[in-house]
């Protein structure tokens, strides 16, 4: 956008008005007839009032990569407000100089976007004047583009499911990251506080304080398309994502007292016999999400880096088995063990129950519930790398992750996640 074009000013007359205040009095003499003060007046057309560097010949486009600017012409007016906005609803944020004088977009242009200006002035005697003014933004002669792919996928999850975003192109840049955040939008009925985490330079995590709300709709848009990221890099497409949650389901498994609780909306629907890691294979402690469930594994210690023929070693069917870390944590039926449970811990890291327990479980949760465990000799679940441990963060150190509200806008956690052995 490197061409200033100045518009004619109309002709126009402005009926002045003397304040006059008497001492001792409240009597105060105002103009004769509200049609005669210029704050009466119908907007004049400013055009004669203020240049903008946008094109005026059909056909030129403007450089999105440049800022766009409205500056007030001659020594008796100023601008008082301009807002500016492009044809998908998506408003450019600006500045206003103290004197009125000068505006210039702050936030980035979008590329290929049809933009409406509108800027409200008023003159030396304070009579207000309009203008609307339209250009078009062309395309970037070399770029790249960063989509988006929102997850999970659309449909009913539990209370604890984060919504995940996958960029095609890395992000390291602070204020670029800053750009991509602020335009991936994650709105929440009933509404609720919430912020996205960077897990690294391509993913990105987002959650609320607290747990969503049971019977929530949460939907996630992205007003990336066409804006200017970074150089040659540009936001592209992303599909938009609805999901909903259902009753807020939490399991709590108490690895000292050898039990499984499972509660739904705040009450406690069943209580379960368990066996948890022994030691060298202690279940991880802390909260996890979910991730999906599956009606037989066969699992083998060779998978997970026990050797065969050892001591560890092991392979066996196992039954309804509800998963919640990628290494191979599940909540799963243990027939072998059930003489343990409910009074020793005895597996390699997951949950064992009966058969029948287990079957029950299997069926009473879904993906997104959570699986909490407490008061075990195990480390806290890794926030990222080994499932959705997200919730393992407070709300503090998760902010922390964000580029819009913590500052660095990543986290280096993820570093050490470790994918030890914990199955059967």
């Amino acid at each position: 956008m490197s061409n200033t074009v100045h518009f004619q000013a109309r002709g126009r007359t402005v009926v002045g008005c003397t304040l006059l205040v008497i001492a001792l009095g409240a009597s105060v003499t105002a103009c004769t007839g509200g049609d005669d003060h210029p704050l009466s007046a119908a907007p004049y057309d400013a055009a004669g009032q203020i240049s903008f560097n946008g094109p005026t010949d059909a056909g030129k486009k403007a450089d999105p990569d440049k800022p766009l600017e409205v500056v007030a012409e001659g020594a008796d007016g100023r601008i008082t407000d301009v807002t500016a906005v492009d044809a998908a609803g998506r408003y450019v944020a600006g500045e206003l100089s103290a004197d009125g004088a000068r505006w210039h977009s702050t936030s980035p242009l979008a590329a290929g976007a049809r933009y409406t200006v509108r800027v409200s002035t008023e003159d030396g005697d304070g009579a207000p004047g309009r203008k609307v003014l339209t250009f078009e933004t062309g395309m970037p002669s070399a770029k790249k583009t960063l989509d988006v792919a929102f997850g999970p996928k659309a449909g009913a999850y539990g209370v604890g499911q984060p919504v995940t975003a996958e960029l095609s192109q890395p992000v390291a840049d602070p204020a670029q990251r800053a750009i991509v955040e602020r335009a991936l939008k994650v709105r929440a009925t009933p509404a609720v506080e919430g912020a996205w985490h960077w897990v690294d330079d391509k993913k990105l995590h987002y959650r609320p304080k607290e747990y969503w709300p049971a019977h929530a709709t949460v939907q996630v848009t992205s007003a990336l398309s066409g804006i200017k990221i970074g150089d040659r890099l540009w936001g592209g497409k992303a599909e938009p994502l609805t999901i909903t949650t259902d009753d807020r389901v939490v399991a709590v498994t108490d690895a000292a007292a050898h039990t499984l609780t499972l509660f739904k909306d705040g009450e406690e629907v069943r209580r379960i016999p368990v066996t948890t890691g022994k030691p060298g294979f202690e279940t991880r402690n802390g909260v996890k999400v979910v991730l999906g469930k599956e009606p037989f594994v066969r699992m083998r210690s060779s998978t997970v880096g026990i050797a065969e023929g050892s001591s560890e070693s092991y392979d066996l069917p196992v039954y309804f088995a509800t998963r919640v870390t990628w290494s191979g944590e599940y909540v799963h039926a243990a027939p072998w063990s059930v003489g343990s449970q409910g009074s020793a811990n005895v597996s390699h890291g997951c949950v064992g129950m009966s058969t029948a327990n287990a079957e029950w479980f299997f069926g009473a949760v879904q993906e997104g519930d959570l699986v909490e465990v407490v008061n075990s000799d195990g480390e806290t679940m890794e926030p990222f790398g080994n499932g959705f441990g997200d919730w393992n963060l407070d709300w503090a150190k998760w902010t922390t992750g964000s580029a819009l509200t913590g500052g660095a806008g990543g986290t280096t956690d993820q570093d050490a996640a470790r994918l030890r052995p914990t199955v059967v």
